[in-house]
């Protein structure tokens, strides 16, 4: 029987990083020494932490550029690679749903990782790079939004969206994490995680579109 054995791609845990995020706060699990480092207690309290001190200011910038969006008509598109695809597709479907209200603009908001023919056919045929590009180059209209998700801010198919959108005169926003890559300088608003884990920064991202479709729906309450 053929085994295949493939090489363990995770970066490796850093328990310095770890005890630096428990570090000056209250003790770990009960009964355990302040010197043992608890994986699962220390990654909560670095996303504690990273929501805690996440920019207030480019979320409401978001805020209101997807209202603009919403009250102009414009459609909002949304991109993204693994776990950022998945955050592109739940947080179309939260402006689709969550932030709807009675008698106000609905969101057109459309997850551009949810077409896998396209993005397959494109990927094929011509290259990876061009996934999202391609599919936004039907649609794409001045006025629109684009939401560009990339932990690295380095993603080549989400970078390629980004120059288009600006070429189009479609607004964007960048949800990134360290220090933003080449997606922070092509982006309207860009909203950085600040924190070095891959994983928190995606959990942060989700958390963030929460805060929007929340923060979204109070103002069109408000009307």
């Amino acid at each position: 029987m053929l085994s295949l054995v493939l090489p363990d791609l995770r970066p490796p845990l850093d328990d310095e990083r770890i005890l630096a995020v428990s570090a000056a706060r209250e003790p770990l699990a009960p009964g355990r020494p302040l010197t043992a480092v608890d994986p699962i207690d220390s990654y909560l309290r670095g996303v504690a932490a990273a929501a805690l001190d996440l920019p207030r200011e480019p979320l409401w910038q978001a805020v209101d550029l997807i209202l603009e969006a919403g009250r102009a008509g414009r459609r909002i598109y949304l991109v993204g690679n693994g776990g950022s695809a998945a955050t592109a597709s739940h947080m179309a479907n939260d402006l689709c749903k969550q932030a709807t209200v009675s008698g106000q603009p609905l969101l057109r908001a459309i997850a551009l990782t949810d077409n896998v023919p396209l993005i397959t056919a494109w990927s094929n045929d011509q290259d990876y790079a061009e996934a999202f590009a391609r599919q936004l180059a039907n649609h794409l209209e001045p006025g629109d939004l684009l939401v560009a998700i990339s932990t690295s801010g380095r993603s080549p198919n989400v970078l390629r969206a980004l120059e288009l959108a600006r070429l189009s005169g479609a607004r964007s926003i960048g949800l990134t994490g360290q220090d933003g890559g080449a997606l922070r300088d092509l982006v309207d608003c860009c909203i950085t995680v600040p924190s070095g884990d891959i994983g928190q920064q995606e959990d942060l991202h989700l958390v963030v579109n929460h805060a929007l479709t929340t923060a979204i729906r109070a103002r069109l309450i408000e009307g």
